[in-house]
């Protein structure tokens, strides 16, 4: 989910002033180009909700020090963090935030269309729970997210690449499921879903085989064999409905930090 290399870069966005942007390799280029409206998104909410990429911590409190926060033991409870790899144009991004206000999201994407869609829709939705990393996600959960730093990740329709002999370049794979199994805190949750049957069977054996995971449905569903039903919070997609209608099928699997 990367930026297509043709497509016209907003003055305003971080792209502009970083080369690295170009050495991505987390992710297949797609084609894409960036509309005015978007655009005018990057320039005018570039500022306040894209994330740059650095090789050090993120400091969360200071990211969203003007987010909603929730009430805790002395009011010192701050909202959870969830961490979404690869949101496409955004739309399930800003459902998901409007509907859980008090949690906190950052989403990493390098695709420029998408991220200028997805910042669109926060200034059209007032969404203030939303920050944007338009970089490869293997990097900033290597560099900028400490172990235990997060409440939960989400990773909805991941490219299946469908042949056989592409499915290593899969992205739910052992090494980056036991990168994010560290980062959550314990009792953090991460969430994939996939309308594609192959790769949702090795999602479940990966996130099995993590010895810092266990599979949550497995005692409150266990007629849906390692799969969870939808969580309410993820809405169903244009493409998941006509995939619905046609007889596709949909997994979800989310699994716990122990």
């Amino acid at each position: 989910m990367s930026s297509d290399a043709n497509a016209p870069t907003p003055p305003d966005s971080p792209e502009a002033a970083k080369p690295f942007m170009r050495t991505i390799k987390s992710f297949v280029k797609r084609a894409g180009r960036t509309t005015t409206g978007q655009a005018k998104a990057f320039a005018d909410l570039g500022p306040k909700f894209l994330v740059p990429y650095q090789p050090t911590a993120i400091n969360f409190e200071a990211l969203y020090a003007d987010a909603t926060r929730t009430s805790g033991t002395n009011d010192q409870q701050i909202s959870p963090i969830v961490l979404e790899i690869g949101f496409g144009m955004g739309e399930a991004t800003a459902h998901i935030a409007s509907v859980l206000p008090d949690t906190r999201f950052l989403c990493c994407e390098v695709h420029e269309p998408g991220v200028g869609a997805l910042l669109k829709r926060i200034g059209e939705q007032s969404i203030t729970n939303i920050r944007i990393c338009a970089h490869d996600a293997v990097e900033v959960i290597d560099h900028m997210l400490p172990e235990q730093s997060l409440d939960g990740v989400h990773i909805f329709f991941p490219d299946p690449w469908h042949k056989t002999k592409h499915n290593k370049r899969r992205l739910i794979q052992s090494p980056l499921v036991a990168k994010l199994a560290r980062r959550l805190k314990v009792g953090g949750y991460i969430h994939c879903a996939t309308d594609w049957e192959p790769y949702a069977q090795q999602i479940l054996e990966v996130l099995s085989a993590e010895p810092l995971l266990k599979n949550r449905a497995l005692a409150t569903h266990p007629e849906l064999q390692g799969y969870a039903p939808k969580p309410d919070y993820r809405p169903l997609t244009k493409f998941e409905k006509r995939g619905l209608r046609l007889g596709h099928g949909v997994w979800d699997l989310v699994f716990e930090r122990v």
